[in-house]
């Protein structure tokens, strides 16, 4: 059966956003083995000038910003900032202070996200506030669950020629699969042209098997044959600055 293809749509150039959008930014971050070798003394110092960083951007005008431990669930990443801000210039100053800190010769980065919200096409007749946020998901509201779920995710070209109503039909399954599991909240951030990625989701909840749960099940959704990469995955653990950078050492 011929594929019937999605119709094409023109957008001024001058044309404003319906709604107010936010940057979206999750970065990960290793602390490198040697960096413990320094005195208690030095160590404490550089978890302080680190905290005063991260609390510093926090407190931006338009910014919300959440930290979390992957100590005990990933082996290649020590903690995580969830960034979100109306202002794309706050995301470069936390970077730059943070490259401008003692710990930063044993720090690195290697996993980083980058998108912004979106209106979602997709979940209009469907929308659960507590599940998928305010606007549409047009602003992040995090709930202030325990654990939070992150991964990258990119479908096939195939999907985007596919008929509005054809991918409506998919996706109303795949979020009927989704809404069975109240106590997971959904994130989603867009990248097209942005991001290596296209997508990049974020569950919130505190409950790990729920979450492993409705994973599971999606995979058996229609609309989860046309995903080409949803990896890799990470298991954050929400805790406060000091908390979080206590456990690194």
């Amino acid at each position: 059966m011929a594929i019937k293809p999605a119709p094409m749509t023109v957008r001024a150039a001058t044309a404003q956003p319906a709604a107010s959008r936010q940057f979206v930014r999750y970065a990960f971050y290793r602390v490198r083995p040697e960096w413990r070798q320094r005195s208690s003394e030095q160590r404490a110092a550089d978890r302080r000038e680190v905290a005063g960083v991260i609390e510093n951007a926090g407190q931006q005008p338009g910014s919300l910003l959440r930290t979390y431990t992957l100590v005990g669930t990933r082996g290649d990443a020590d903690f995580m900032l969830w960034h979100v801000s109306d202002d794309l210039e706050h995301f470069h100053q936390l970077s730059a202070a943070l490259n401008r800190t003692a710990m930063a010769g044993w720090l690195e980065s290697p996993y980083h996200y980058f998108a912004m919200t979106k209106r979602s096409t997709y979940v209009d007749r469907h929308e659960h506030t507590e599940q998928e946020g305010r606007s549409s998901r047009l602003v992040i509201a995090p709930g202030g669950r325990r654990y939070l779920f992150v991964y990258p995710f990119v479908k096939t070209r195939q999907w985007y020629r596919l008929g509005r109503e054809e991918r409506q039909r998919q996706m109303d399954e795949h979020i009927a699969m989704g809404h069975r599991y109240p106590s997971v909240k959904i994130n989603t951030a867009y990248s097209f042209g942005l991001d290596d990625q296209e997508f990049v989701v974020a569950f919130e909840s505190d409950s790990v098997s729920d979450f492993l749960d409705l994973v599971q099940e999606m995979r058996e959704s229609e609309a989860s044959t046309h995903t080409v990469r949803d990896v890799p995955s990470f298991s954050c653990v929400s805790a406060g600055v000091e908390e979080m950078l206590a456990a690194i050492g």
